[in-house]
């Protein structure tokens, strides 16, 4: 079979611009370090780098989304921090309303003191974030959550926002937490059942915020403490009046009553203390659900009370508002606690998301990244081999038969 020169050179040249456009696309790879630039390079690992690239993607978002979570928790647990030094220096002051040698004037400067950190307390149940999120409004619901609506009236602190918490999912935290359960739910008086004087009583009668002694025997029922002088003895008699007779309690009937003795009845324990007159009374009912705010709010009027007895009053209600003041304290402490521990998860979360980026940039820099000894190599040969094939061209191209005629 016969070849034609012609032909011979044709598909030389051909050869030679193929290998022209390998070595060019070569340069190219190495010039941008990418084995895989289009799915035709191949398909097989243009696929995989794609999902690979695609899961980056989402994993970064969750970092981002993870990265404004922790934030907002940062500062809602200062918020907490702030809001526990506040009920603090509530109790402290409390604590020292309770000086025998304080007079009217000393007891409405420190009514004002708890005015002012009242006010502080509602300015931190409010706190935003950076984005101008509440940090405390629950599910949301309300710009501004903790809404005052203290007046003579007696209304207090409304909560706006929506009660509940967000759960914290495998990538996600909560940005807001429930500032209806930590401010809004502290139990009233030592959290079973609490006790308070008559409004009309004249005497100087008092109890302590009272315990459970034995749970199993609690009825859940309202009960009265009635004091009577009988042949000149002060005595106490205790009435059920949940039940329909409303008749006295066996063995709590007319008891002779001396100062600081301890009484029990139906699994609840007291101590009075003081003189009564003939005619007070105690209550003790069930306990129900207080604000931290309304307790403050208490420790206000009972500063400033002027009724009848208003020492006895007012011993009362400052033991009963420091007992609550302490449980909503306690509240708020173990909200910051959990705050805490979403932040450690956050950080746990935020190590894990890091390592799964970087497994996924390492995996997708394996599927398409060029590995340069050997791009560089590959380089070389191919240029090595077009300088060879052009020279041997360069050298066929000039043998003619006219050449070797003489």
């Amino acid at each position: 079979m016969r070849i034609s020169t012609a032909n011979s050179y044709d598909n030389t040249v051909s050869l030679l611009a193929r290998r022209q456009a390998e070595l060019a696309a070569q340069q190219e790879k190495i010039a941008t370090g990418k084995r895989v630039q289009k799915a035709s390079d191949d398909p097989v690992a243009a696929t995989l780098a794609e999902t690979a690239q695609n899961r980056l993607s989402r994993t970064q978002a969750d970092l981002r989304v993870l990265d404004n979570a922790r934030s907002s928790l940062q500062q809602a647990e200062s918020g907490l921090a702030e809001s526990g030094e506040l009920i603090q220096k509530v109790r402290d002051l409390l604590v020292s309303a309770g000086n025998a040698t304080f007079g009217p004037s000393e007891r409405e400067d420190i009514a004002r003191q708890l005015e002012g950190l009242r006010e502080q307390m509602i300015g931190v149940a409010n706190l935003k974030d950076n984005a101008g999120r509440t940090l405390f409004g629950g599910l949301g619901g309300s710009a501004t959550p903790f809404v005052d609506l203290y007046d003579p009236s007696g209304n207090g602190v409304q909560f706006n926002g929506q009660r509940g918490q967000a759960a914290a999912g495998n990538t996600s935290l909560p940005q807001a937490l429930d500032g209806d359960a930590i401010w809004m739910r502290v139990p009233q008086g030592n959290g079973s059942f609490t006790l308070s004087l008559d409004a009309g009583n004249t005497g100087s009668v008092s109890t302590s915020v009272g315990e459970v002694s034995d749970p199993t025997a609690l009825t859940g029922d309202d009960y009265r403490i009635d004091f009577a002088q009988v042949a000149g003895v002060m005595q106490y008699t205790v009435t059920n009046v949940t039940t329909p007779a409303a008749n006295p309690m066996p063995g709590q009937t007319g008891v002779p009553y001396t100062n600081g003795m301890t009484i029990e009845f139906d699994g609840q324990s007291l101590q009075m203390n003081g003189q009564p007159a003939a005619g007070d009374q105690v209550d003790l009912v069930p306990s129900t659900n207080t604000d931290i705010f309304s307790v403050v709010e208490d420790a206000i009027a009972a500063l400033r009370y002027t009724g009848a007895n208003n020492s006895a009053h007012r011993t009362q209600e400052l033991a009963r508002t420091i007992t609550e003041l302490d449980a909503g304290h306690d509240r708020v402490l173990l909200a910051r606690g959990r705050a805490g521990e979403w932040l450690n998860r956050g950080d746990s979360l935020d190590a894990l998301m890091e390592d799964r980026s970087v497994d996924l940039k390492t995996e997708k820099s394996r599927l398409e990244d060029l590995d340069m000894v050997q791009g560089i190599s590959d380089f070389q040969t191919q240029q090595l081999g077009l300088e060879a094939a052009l020279k041997s061209y360069a050298q066929v191209q000039r043998l003619s038969l006219f050449q070797v005629i003489n």
